[in-house]
């Protein structure tokens, strides 16, 4: 099988319709336009119109950034904004995140880019993440590392089995969306670590409590100074972004899965 070459935009046309596991026939339906021309367009004796670059990619659902990308092969500039988060011109973005984040308080909240390294964080954060090697603590913090790494919070994740394999899977899907390199590596990387010897056992641990949503969610169960908190975990995402920065962007939050959590917590936010 010859290699696809992902500088041209055949390539990364041909590339894309492989990940989403489409037949030409499959993506040629779905655009609309005849086999025919779906074909000469992956082989390169037809050249794309930008009209038709974009449109194929809202078809194969292909992210901003590599939509950018797309454009480029084809020979078109990109038209997607990209802004470093700790550049000025994101300060409005950074304000919009930074609001969020602070609403959720007494809850920890944070952001994090789509390599998982975190870029921003409520005050609550901070007070969660006592004994970690400092090593992992250095930015940017990654935040598969830290939370499954052995010298990260692992050692303190009571269902730790359960805990990364939600991880995992969220980052396979993941993946399979983005065609991330840098993620499989991280994924690759994550596959290996050992269960710390003082969750050793956990797989037999019986399912905790999460209160209403027992049964349906995963759990985060914590040991800290404060006693073993009970999350449940949500992710936001900004709707209709149209700046790859912010299209990346995710929110993570976690809430109190029972009451004694949510009191704890309270308690801990109240000697800010």
């Amino acid at each position: 099988m010859n290699q696809i070459n992902r500088d041209t935009f055949s390539g990364v046309l041909k590339a894309w319709r492989k990940q989403r596991r489409l037949s030409q026939l499959d993506l040629a339906g779905m655009a609309q336009i005849s086999t025919r021309h779906l074909s000469f367009l992956e082989t390169g004796r037809s050249k794309p119109s930008r009209d038709m670059v974009l449109h194929l990619s809202d078809c194969l659902e292909v992210p901003l950034r590599e939509r950018n990308s797309l454009l480029v092969a084809g020979g078109f500039a990109p038209i997607y904004a990209e802004h470093d988060f700790a550049d000025d011109q994101s300060m409005a973005i950074r304000a919009a995140v930074d609001q969020i984040l602070s609403a959720h308080e007494p809850y920890p909240a944070l952001a994090m880019d789509r390599h998982w390294n975190m870029v921003a964080a409520n005050k609550i954060v901070p007070l969660m993440l006592g004994g970690v090697d400092a090593e992992l603590l250095r930015p940017p913090v990654n935040l598969l590392r830290l939370s499954l790494h052995p010298d990260g919070l692992a050692s303190r994740v009571v269902n730790y089995i359960q805990w990364k394999d939600h991880l995992l899977d969220r980052l396979r899907r993941q993946i399979e969306v983005t065609a991330d390199s840098k993620l499989r590596g991280l994924y690759d990387e994550a596959c290996h670590y050992r269960m710390p010897p003082t969750v050793a056992g956990a797989e037999n641990t019986p399912p905790t409590d999460a209160g209403a949503l027992s049964g349906l969610v995963v759990p985060l169960v914590l040991q800290t100074e404060i006693g073993t908190l009970r999350f449940v975990s949500t992710t936001t995402v900004f709707g209709t972004p149209v700046e790859v920065t912010l299209s990346e962007l995710a929110i993570e939050t976690l809430l109190p899965a029972d009451a004694a959590t949510g009191h704890a917590l309270r308690q801990l936010a109240s000697g800010l």
